[in-house]
């Protein structure tokens, strides 16, 4: 999909981050589908509120044809018409945020998918070393087999 620069800073930041002394490695590379903006949701955003901000110019457009042909006889007429446009206008600006929204909530949930993916794999790590007794592997102290029956155990009630 196409960038359109919102993320390519923050894209940058992260793996400056990653790659600063002082920091291990972050343990899981970042895919860039991880990373990919959604510009087709924001573009569905945007024309939502483009059409929302036309259906209250065409409100006001209409309100002001009204009045000139047939003066206040057509005040009743106009605020039929008003309220249906200013509701579907309304609608309209929902649904476009609705979308951000889905957006925000897609990055927080991928975010959390790589923190978790990184913490994974720093706790294999760390069941390797008390497994071997070294990072790299080699001879160490074992840890007793798991039961037959699977990890899951019953709490007492």
């Amino acid at each position: 999909m196409a960038d359109d620069g919102r993320d390519a800073g923050i894209r940058v930041e992260r793996r400056e981050e990653d790659e600063r002394p002082g920091h291990g490695a972050p343990g899981m590379d970042v895919r860039d589908e991880d990373l990919e903006p959604h510009a087709g949701l924001r573009y569905i955003a945007r024309m939502f509120k483009i059409l929302a901000i036309l259906l209250i110019l065409l409100l006001i457009a209409e309100m002001v044809l009204g009045l000139v042909q047939q003066g206040q006889a057509a005040i009743p007429q106009l605020l039929i018409e008003a309220t249906r446009l200013i509701v579907f206008a309304g609608l309209l600006w929902g649904a476009a945020d609705m979308g951000l929204m889905l957006i925000e909530s897609n990055h927080d949930l991928r975010a959390t998918r790589i923190l978790v993916g990184r913490l994974n794999n720093r706790v294999q790590r760390l069941e390797q070393i008390a497994m071997t007794g070294s990072p790299r592997g080699g001879t160490g102290p074992q840890l007793p087999p798991t039961s037959p029956g699977g990890e899951r155990r019953e709490r007492p009630r």
